[in-house]
């Protein structure tokens, strides 16, 4: 019996134009007719990941920040926040200094999406999420202990080794600083057992490493067929791409089993 679907947006349930792909939104929706409950789980904020919440009349928890932040957006509950360590924000602030060209750091803290380089590849990534992009005035301003994650945006490089924190990457070019024990597998399994579901009962789709963790730690974990290939290796399915209603064969699966 499947009572949960958790769905990864971006390339599993949002294709490239940034809308939500008709087959699987009307699945997902056919699914909650008939009981189920869908969790999103993503790496955007509360307000990226608001119009696809709201345009499946959701009212639960969703998993925001990649596992740093759970949030039921219908209220403004956090139900889970990670926060960076302050001395791995110190190492961060190091390594601004010596990024490679082309490459610029995105923080999120209280809320907000932080830059201080106007360039055009974070013109993209902040259009393509829907948020505005605040500059602080420089980074010292920011509270240590306050930063929910810091994303390295631009040519793939090597991840850096920062105690307490992990990394994952959600696009090629999207490499996600996160603190330690935050990852949307970590959040699902608390989330589950807050609300007593076993995680055998859960569905989880995605189609980037980041969601590796997730589709792990449900009951039944599934790639998009167009995903990543190391995501389509730890999946127990691989369903079609994304633009095809890759998650309405995760809901035909799930109806399947009730």
């Amino acid at each position: 019996m499947i009572r949960w679907i958790v769905t990864d947006l971006d390339g599993t349930l949002v294709g490239r134009d940034l809308a939500m792909v008709p087959a699987s939104r009307q699945a997902l929706r056919r699914f909650r007719s008939a009981g189920g409950e869908v969790v999103i789980a993503t790496g955007r904020t509360e307000r990226s990941a608001r119009r696809y919440y709201d345009e499946l009349d959701l009212d639960g928890a969703t998993i925001l920040y990649n596992g740093a932040r759970t949030v039921n957006l219908a209220t403004g509950e956090v139900l889970r926040a990670r926060h960076l360590p302050a001395d791995a924000w110190k190492a961060l602030l190091d390594l601004f200094g010596a990024l490679p060209e082309g490459v610029h750091p995105v923080v999120f803290c209280g809320g907000e999406a932080l830059a201080v380089h106007d360039v055009a590849g974070l013109r993209d990534y902040a259009r393509r999420d829907g948020i505005a992009l605040r500059d602080p005035g420089g980074w010292a301003a920011l509270p240590p202990g306050e930063i929910t994650k810091c994303m390295l945006i631009g040519d793939p490089f090597p991840a850096p080794d920062i105690p307490g924190t992990i990394t994952v990457r959600s696009e090629a070019t999207y490499l996600e600083v996160l603190p330690e024990g935050a990852s949307k597998g970590g959040a699902l399994r608390e989330l589950a057992a807050a609300r007593g579901v076993p995680l055998e009962e859960i569905a989880a789709v995605g189609d980037n490493p980041n969601d590796i963790d997730m589709i792990t730690t449900a009951g039944l974990g599934v790639a998009v067929g167009d995903g990543h290939p190391e995501v389509r290796k730890a999946a127990d399915v691989v369903v079609g791409a994304c633009s095809e209603g890759a998650v309405a064969e995760v809901v035909e699966l799930a109806l399947a089993a009730i």
